[in-house]
């Protein structure tokens, strides 16, 4: 019988590289595209007494024979909020567990990565000019998975503090320069490309500019309803997301949009299970698109189980 193999977080560091994140990611919209992989909606609970919070994303990964959740705590505190996340992986024909894994890491690199395969098939192929919003861990992976979807001309990366990150890429190994702004205006003025990486609650940029052709990028954090565009700027934008049949639900922007009437789920153009198997409609790129990923259970399953292929390896 094989052992419950359990990694933390240097585990997960030294096997990334042996991970093939997207790949693994396509595979698993491709299975749930196919029924093949069931995403059921992800949970808050809250602890007593405004004691914190937890959110479970649960995944059932048929096409590996697996199924799990990642828990993902939010703890408040004197010092600042505590923010954990773990995944558990269990077998399907056993039912025994199989991994368990510390999963800041993994949820770094397959939030990034999800972004990157939306970017890919959404973006203009002319695309030159790629804006990152948001300097931290989240937005430096975001631009290692998407430097290489297209041959970059200048990347921007964009921060309120960027001033004092040290240690930032000047210029991509291809050449392409990497410049840096504290105005995310500015920054993403002309660019084909914007993603945000932020863990704000409320929007970041004015989503009124952009025009026909350019591709904006969102994800989650754990703040309720939180949107790093303003709600009534969804109507402007041919909308994207990860998971059509759970994302609306808990997508700040797409829940406060619906709510006041400046929007609606069947606006939704595609999601990537439709986009990766060929059955969303081709973007009209005369409108600017917005893609929406909240963190699907099955990104962390799909992931976690590549990264215990690497472990037994």
């Amino acid at each position: 019988m094989q052992k419950l193999v359990v990694l933390n977080d240097e585990d997960i560091t030294r096997l990334l590289p042996r991970t093939d994140v997207r790949a693994a990611l396509e595979r698993m919209f491709i299975a749930l595209a196919d029924g093949r992989a069931v995403q059921p909606p992800q949970t808050l609970s809250l602890f007593p007494a405004g004691g914190g919070d937890f959110i479970t994303y649960p995944g059932v990964l048929g096409s590996d024979g697996v199924f799990g959740t990642k828990l993902s705590p939010y703890i408040p505190g004197t010092n600042g909020a505590i923010v954990t996340a773990w995944t558990l992986l269990m077998s399907m024909e056993t039912g025994k567990p199989l991994l368990l894994c510390d999963s800041k890491r993994l949820t770094t690199e397959r939030t990034a990565a999800t972004t990157a395969i939306a970017a890919d098939l959404l973006a203009s192929r002319e695309a030159k000019i790629l804006t990152i919003i948001g300097t931290g861990e989240i937005g430096l992976a975001h631009l290692r998975h998407a430097a290489s979807i297209r041959p970059w001309q200048e990347i921007r990366l964009c921060s309120p503090d960027i001033a004092n990150r040290h240690g930032l890429p000047v210029q991509l190994e291809s050449g392409c320069p990497v410049t840096t702004s504290t105005y995310t205006d500015t920054a993403a003025a002309g660019a084909d490309v914007v993603m945000l990486c932020t863990s704000s609650g409320t929007p970041v940029i004015d989503a009124s500019r952009f025009g026909a052709g350019v591709l904006v990028t969102s994800i989650s954090t754990n703040v309720a309803n939180a949107h790093e565009i303003a709600p009534d700027t969804l109507n402007r934008f041919d909308v994207y997301c990860d998971y059509r049949a759970t994302t609306p639900a808990a997508a700040g922007e797409m829940k406060l949009a619906a709510e006041r009437g400046q929007w609606s789920t069947d606006r939704l153009v595609g999601d990537l299970p439709e986009l990766l198997s060929g059955r969303a409609t081709a973007r009209d790129t005369g409108r600017p698109a917005f893609f929406r990923s909240i963190g699907l259970g099955l990104e962390d399953i799909a992931t976690a189980s590549a990264l215990l292929s690497a472990a037994r390896s």
